[in-house]
């Protein structure tokens, strides 16, 4: 069986080869069927109404790892799948992914979104979020244009419980006693939901064996939820480049994720009322000051909620990669395996 250990002694490269990063190494693999699906997304995002191409390229050319699109280009090959539709359906989640980010940062009142101004500071919020309603309607063609019912339950599923995460995240805005099972509801439901819809719809495609369709569902949520985990680690001090946002972000907005909530449970077992006070002011009560956001890292790094944040991130990198246990060794679970590894080590 395929260990920790033993992937990361495979996974170095020889001293004069400069290494690829795992989602690169992947990208390389898939080029040919990633060709093909930015095809797809920027023919299908076009529009005799000027400002909505306009607008989806401002989002979808801004960049980005094309991550969730790459898992279902990944798991077609893993499972040996012949055919083109998994381009179709690749197209599709990047489609489903962008959406929601354009209806994320008018929620949220975000400024930046992969290194840029947000869309809706250009355009304005009702411009964005109709825009996003039209990515998923082309997300939903795209899927039936496949003929595949199971692909298409599988996404629209993951489509509605997404939504169902961000209004429970918004009901639980500044909630300073959110519990970490709550916590873990709603990232799994507005993060890892995609990642698994995104590795599943292969395999289901492939008409692969039902084990085969769980696995690659439970590695896409291991991944995903150990992917919100670090982001969420990274919004307290992380490289903004490797963050993709504004530093800062989700403490400016009031948004409990674990780093916090473990922070503030530390605080009440050590009755620390001068810590107590500071996470209802600037939580609960919105009241912030410039120096706000690092005397809350430092009460964090005192609480060690970051690095045990990142245990756990790391223990969901570990069960997305034994999910893959029942696939035979090739350079697609190869792939995939360094993948779940880089999602926590791109903290460094």
């Amino acid at each position: 069986m395929t260990t920790i250990k033993t992937i990361k002694k495979r996974a170095k490269a020889p001293a004069h080869t400069p290494a690829l990063s795992p989602i690169e190494h992947l990208l390389s693999l898939a080029k040919a069927d990633m060709q093909a699906v930015d095809a797809i997304i920027r023919e299908r995002m076009q529009s005799s109404v000027g400002m909505i191409p306009d607008l989806a390229e401002h989002l979808v050319g801004a960049g980005g790892k094309r991550l969730r699109p790459l898992l279902t280009i990944a798991s077609a090959h893993l499972c040996g799948y012949e055919g083109t539709h998994h381009h179709k359906l690749a197209a599709a989640v990047e489609f489903i992914h962008s959406a929601t980010l354009l209806h994320d940062d008018v929620v949220d009142v975000s400024a930046k979104r992969r290194g840029k101004k947000v869309a809706n500071l250009i355009w304005g919020n009702a411009p964005s979020i109709l825009v996003g309603d039209f990515l998923f309607a082309r997300a939903f063609t795209l899927m039936v244009e496949t003929g595949s019912m199971g692909a298409l339950e599988i996404l629209a599923t993951a489509s509605s419980v997404i939504a169902e995460g961000e209004v429970q995240q918004l009901a639980a805005l500044r909630d300073i006693e959110m519990s970490e099972e709550v916590y873990l509801n709603i990232i799994g439901a507005k993060t890892a939901a995609l990642f698994s819809a995104a590795a599943e719809v292969s395999p289901v495609l492939a008409k692969s064996p039902t084990k085969e369709q769980k696995a690659l569902r439970d590695y896409g949520r291991e991944l995903g939820i150990a992917f919100q985990l670090v982001d969420d680690a990274l919004d307290y001090g992380g490289y903004e480049i490797a963050l993709g946002k504004s530093i800062g972000d989700d403490f400016r907005e009031g948004k409990m994720t674990l780093p916090v909530i473990r922070a503030y449970s530390a605080a009440k077992q050590n009755r620390d009322e001068s810590a107590l006070a500071f996470w209802k002011r600037v939580i609960t009560d919105c009241k912030q000051e410039d120096v706000d956001l690092e005397k809350a890292t430092a009460l964090l790094r005192k609480a060690n909620a970051l690095d045990t944040t990142l245990d756990a991130a790391r223990t969901h990198s570990e069960r997305a990669i034994n999910a893959l246990g029942c696939f035979k060794e090739s350079p697609w679970k190869s792939a995939l395996t360094d993948l779940a590894l880089y999602v926590v080590d791109r903290v460094h």
